[in-house]
Protein backbone atom coordinates (compact mmCIF):
# COMPACT_ATOMS: atom_id res chain seq x y z
CA UNK A 1 0.00 0.00 0.00
CA UNK A 2 1.28 3.39 -0.99
CA UNK A 3 -0.39 7.36 -0.79
CA UNK A 4 0.28 10.33 -2.20
CA UNK A 5 -0.59 13.22 0.37
CA UNK A 6 -1.11 16.61 -2.01
CA UNK A 7 0.28 19.83 -0.12
CA UNK A 8 1.66 22.08 -2.98
CA UNK A 9 -1.05 24.78 -1.81
CA UNK A 10 -0.46 28.53 -0.73
CA UNK A 11 -3.32 28.89 1.09
CA UNK A 12 -4.27 32.19 0.19
CA UNK A 13 -7.97 32.15 1.12
CA UNK A 14 -6.18 31.49 4.36
CA UNK A 15 -4.07 34.56 4.16
CA UNK A 16 -1.09 31.91 4.83
CA UNK A 17 1.51 33.91 2.59
CA UNK A 18 1.10 36.41 5.98
CA UNK A 19 2.22 33.92 7.96
CA UNK A 20 5.37 33.12 5.33
CA UNK A 21 4.27 30.02 5.30
CA UNK A 22 2.36 26.97 3.19
CA UNK A 23 -0.77 26.15 3.73
CA UNK A 24 -0.11 23.16 5.14
CA UNK A 25 2.22 23.59 7.89
CA UNK A 26 -0.29 26.63 9.30
CA UNK A 27 -1.38 25.57 12.69
CA UNK A 28 -3.67 23.42 14.55
CA UNK A 29 -3.59 23.35 18.11
CA UNK A 30 0.13 24.39 17.54
CA UNK A 31 0.94 21.34 15.47
CA UNK A 32 0.96 21.79 11.34
CA UNK A 33 -2.68 20.16 9.23
CA UNK A 34 -0.28 18.33 7.34
CA UNK A 35 1.23 16.40 10.72
CA UNK A 36 -2.71 15.28 11.47
CA UNK A 37 -2.63 13.94 8.23
CA UNK A 38 0.24 12.03 8.53
CA UNK A 39 -0.21 10.76 11.58
CA UNK A 40 -3.38 9.04 10.48
CA UNK A 41 -1.58 7.38 7.74
CA UNK A 42 0.95 6.02 10.04
CA UNK A 43 -0.14 2.59 8.81
CA UNK A 44 1.51 3.12 5.83
CA UNK A 45 5.57 3.08 5.95
CA UNK A 46 6.90 6.49 5.47
CA UNK A 47 9.27 5.55 2.43
CA UNK A 48 5.96 4.35 0.82
CA UNK A 49 4.15 7.80 1.34
CA UNK A 50 4.96 10.55 -1.25
CA UNK A 51 4.37 14.77 -0.42
CA UNK A 52 3.47 16.50 -3.18
CA UNK A 53 4.90 20.10 -2.52
CA UNK A 54 5.33 23.43 -4.28
CA UNK A 55 4.68 26.79 -2.37
CA UNK A 56 7.24 27.36 0.05
CA UNK A 57 8.15 23.54 -0.16
CA UNK A 58 11.70 23.93 1.57
CA UNK A 59 9.85 24.89 4.15
CA UNK A 60 8.13 21.59 4.37
CA UNK A 61 10.55 19.50 4.09
CA UNK A 62 12.50 20.87 6.90
CA UNK A 63 9.55 20.94 9.16
CA UNK A 64 8.06 17.22 8.50
CA UNK A 65 10.95 14.88 9.71
CA UNK A 66 10.96 11.28 8.42
CA UNK A 67 11.67 9.33 5.44
CA UNK A 68 8.66 10.55 3.48
CA UNK A 69 9.05 10.77 -0.63
CA UNK A 70 8.75 14.36 -1.98
CA UNK A 71 7.38 15.62 -5.62
CA UNK A 72 7.56 19.17 -7.04
CA UNK A 73 4.54 21.05 -8.06
CA UNK A 74 6.74 24.24 -9.22
CA UNK A 75 2.92 25.30 -10.72
CA UNK A 76 -0.20 24.57 -8.89
CA UNK A 77 -2.47 23.68 -12.29
CA UNK A 78 -4.81 21.96 -10.33
CA UNK A 79 -5.37 18.24 -8.17
CA UNK A 80 -4.14 16.19 -11.25
CA UNK A 81 -1.18 17.64 -11.92
CA UNK A 82 -0.58 17.32 -8.70
CA UNK A 83 -0.62 13.67 -8.32
CA UNK A 84 1.06 13.72 -11.79
CA UNK A 85 3.96 15.06 -10.33
CA UNK A 86 4.96 11.55 -8.01
CA UNK A 87 4.68 9.94 -11.22
CA UNK A 88 8.54 9.15 -11.30
CA UNK A 89 8.59 7.24 -7.75
CA UNK A 90 4.93 5.17 -9.06
CA UNK A 91 6.21 3.83 -12.47
CA UNK A 92 7.17 0.26 -11.36
CA UNK A 93 4.84 -0.08 -8.58
CA UNK A 94 1.49 -2.28 -9.26
CA UNK A 95 -0.88 -2.08 -6.05
CA UNK A 96 -3.28 0.52 -4.55
CA UNK A 97 -2.50 4.09 -3.80
CA UNK A 98 -4.43 6.23 -1.96
CA UNK A 99 -4.88 10.09 -2.52
CA UNK A 100 -5.21 12.17 0.47
CA UNK A 101 -4.95 15.68 1.30
CA UNK A 102 -2.41 17.73 3.28
CA UNK A 103 -5.10 20.24 4.61
CA UNK A 104 -7.74 18.02 5.78
CA UNK A 105 -6.73 17.18 9.62
CA UNK A 106 -10.08 15.68 10.75
CA UNK A 107 -9.73 12.43 8.46
CA UNK A 108 -8.90 9.73 11.26
CA UNK A 109 -6.77 6.58 10.61
CA UNK A 110 -9.89 4.08 10.77
CA UNK A 111 -11.59 5.67 7.57
CA UNK A 112 -8.31 5.46 5.87
CA UNK A 113 -8.05 2.06 6.63
CA UNK A 114 -11.30 1.34 6.29
CA UNK A 115 -11.02 2.92 2.90
CA UNK A 116 -8.35 0.82 1.62
CA UNK A 117 -9.64 -2.48 3.05
CA UNK A 118 -13.38 -2.00 0.75
CA UNK A 119 -10.96 -1.13 -1.86
CA UNK A 120 -8.79 -4.34 -2.13
CA UNK A 121 -12.38 -6.35 -1.11
CA UNK A 122 -14.04 -5.01 -4.02
CA UNK A 123 -10.96 -5.72 -6.99
CA UNK A 124 -12.16 -2.51 -8.10
CA UNK A 125 -9.69 -0.04 -9.82
CA UNK A 126 -11.29 3.01 -8.29
CA UNK A 127 -13.04 3.46 -4.83
CA UNK A 128 -14.25 6.86 -4.09
CA UNK A 129 -15.20 8.16 -0.55
CA UNK A 130 -18.31 9.60 -0.29
CA UNK A 131 -20.00 11.44 2.72
CA UNK A 132 -24.04 11.59 3.40
CA UNK A 133 -24.52 15.14 5.50
CA UNK A 134 -27.49 16.48 6.07
CA UNK A 135 -26.38 19.99 5.61
CA UNK A 136 -24.27 19.87 2.36
CA UNK A 137 -21.32 21.33 1.93
CA UNK A 138 -20.73 22.86 -1.45
CA UNK A 139 -19.30 19.46 -2.71
CA UNK A 140 -19.64 17.66 -5.84
CA UNK A 141 -22.55 15.53 -5.95
CA UNK A 142 -22.78 11.81 -6.31
CA UNK A 143 -25.81 10.22 -8.40
CA UNK A 144 -26.86 7.17 -8.78
CA UNK A 145 -28.57 4.71 -10.88
CA UNK A 146 -32.03 2.66 -9.88
CA UNK A 147 -29.55 -0.09 -9.18
CA UNK A 148 -27.80 2.05 -6.99
CA UNK A 149 -24.37 2.52 -8.49
CA UNK A 150 -22.52 5.74 -8.58
CA UNK A 151 -22.95 6.95 -12.46
CA UNK A 152 -21.42 10.58 -12.23
CA UNK A 153 -20.10 13.59 -10.27
CA UNK A 154 -21.67 16.79 -10.47
CA UNK A 155 -19.79 19.80 -9.30
CA UNK A 156 -22.29 22.23 -7.09
CA UNK A 157 -21.98 24.74 -9.49
CA UNK A 158 -23.40 22.38 -12.53
CA UNK A 159 -26.34 20.89 -10.27
CA UNK A 160 -29.97 21.15 -11.09
CA UNK A 161 -32.00 22.12 -8.06
CA UNK A 162 -33.06 18.78 -8.19
CA UNK A 163 -29.62 17.39 -7.77
CA UNK A 164 -28.58 20.21 -4.89
CA UNK A 165 -31.07 17.91 -2.97
CA UNK A 166 -28.94 14.71 -3.25
CA UNK A 167 -27.04 14.56 0.00
CA UNK A 168 -24.59 11.85 -0.97
CA UNK A 169 -21.23 13.92 -1.82
CA UNK A 170 -18.08 13.22 -2.99
CA UNK A 171 -15.42 14.61 -1.15
CA UNK A 172 -11.93 13.95 -3.27
CA UNK A 173 -10.76 10.66 -1.18
CA UNK A 174 -9.48 7.92 -3.42
CA UNK A 175 -7.63 4.68 -3.76
CA UNK A 176 -6.88 3.77 -7.27
CA UNK A 177 -5.20 0.93 -8.46
CA UNK A 178 -1.80 2.04 -9.30
CA UNK A 179 -0.84 1.47 -13.13
CA UNK A 180 -4.58 2.25 -13.85
CA UNK A 181 -4.68 6.19 -12.13
CA UNK A 182 -1.06 6.96 -14.10
CA UNK A 183 -2.79 5.78 -17.43
CA UNK A 184 -5.38 7.75 -17.04
CA UNK A 185 -3.94 10.91 -15.88
CA UNK A 186 -2.53 11.10 -18.90
CA UNK A 187 -6.12 11.77 -20.59
CA UNK A 188 -7.32 14.19 -18.05
CA UNK A 189 -8.09 17.75 -20.07
CA UNK A 190 -7.85 21.21 -18.95
CA UNK A 191 -10.97 22.95 -20.81
CA UNK A 192 -11.99 24.91 -18.05
CA UNK A 193 -11.79 28.04 -16.69
CA UNK A 194 -9.47 27.78 -14.24
CA UNK A 195 -7.29 25.98 -17.08
CA UNK A 196 -6.65 23.19 -14.46
CA UNK A 197 -6.03 19.45 -14.28
CA UNK A 198 -8.56 17.53 -11.88
CA UNK A 199 -8.41 14.12 -10.52
CA UNK A 200 -11.97 14.22 -9.67
CA UNK A 201 -12.39 14.16 -13.51
CA UNK A 202 -10.41 10.04 -13.19
CA UNK A 203 -13.75 8.83 -11.74
CA UNK A 204 -15.56 10.52 -14.88
CA UNK A 205 -13.42 9.29 -17.73
CA UNK A 206 -13.50 5.70 -16.16
CA UNK A 207 -17.80 5.93 -16.14
CA UNK A 208 -17.68 7.06 -19.59
CA UNK A 209 -15.65 4.13 -20.08
CA UNK A 210 -18.04 1.79 -18.64
CA UNK A 211 -16.05 1.00 -15.55
CA UNK A 212 -17.52 0.81 -12.40
CA UNK A 213 -17.16 2.20 -9.56
CA UNK A 214 -16.67 0.81 -6.08
CA UNK A 215 -17.81 3.88 -3.16
CA UNK A 216 -17.69 3.78 0.50
CA UNK A 217 -20.01 6.25 2.36
CA UNK A 218 -19.35 7.92 5.71
CA UNK A 219 -22.28 9.50 7.33
CA UNK A 220 -22.74 12.40 9.68
CA UNK A 221 -19.20 13.05 10.07
CA UNK A 222 -16.80 16.02 10.46
CA UNK A 223 -14.20 14.42 9.19
CA UNK A 224 -14.98 16.07 5.70
CA UNK A 225 -14.28 19.26 6.22
CA UNK A 226 -11.08 20.88 5.08
CA UNK A 227 -8.94 24.58 5.54
CA UNK A 228 -9.58 27.22 3.57
CA UNK A 229 -10.55 29.55 5.40
CA UNK A 230 -9.47 31.02 8.74
CA UNK A 231 -12.98 29.90 10.00
CA UNK A 232 -12.48 26.48 8.86
CA UNK A 233 -8.89 26.38 10.17
CA UNK A 234 -11.10 27.63 14.09
CA UNK A 235 -13.66 24.83 13.24
CA UNK A 236 -10.86 22.47 12.45
CA UNK A 237 -8.70 23.12 16.06
CA UNK A 238 -12.68 22.61 17.94
CA UNK A 239 -13.01 18.99 16.50
CA UNK A 240 -9.63 18.11 17.17
CA UNK A 241 -9.88 19.68 21.04
CA UNK A 242 -13.09 17.83 21.61
CA UNK A 243 -11.23 14.70 20.13
CA UNK A 244 -8.58 14.74 22.55
CA UNK A 245 -11.21 14.62 25.50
Amino acid sequence: MKAIVLGAGKGTRLQSEKYNMPKVLRRANGRPLLEYVLEALSFIPQEDICIVVGYKKEMVKEEIQGNYMYADQDEQLGTGHAVMMAEPYFRDYDGPVLIAYGDMPLYTRETYQTLIQKHIESGSKCTVLTAVDENPPAYGRIIRNEAGEMVDIVETKDCTPEQLQIKELNIGLYVFDNQFLFQNLALLKNDNAQKEYYLTDIPKIMLEKGEKIHTYTIYDTDEIYGVNTPEDLEFCERVLKERRK
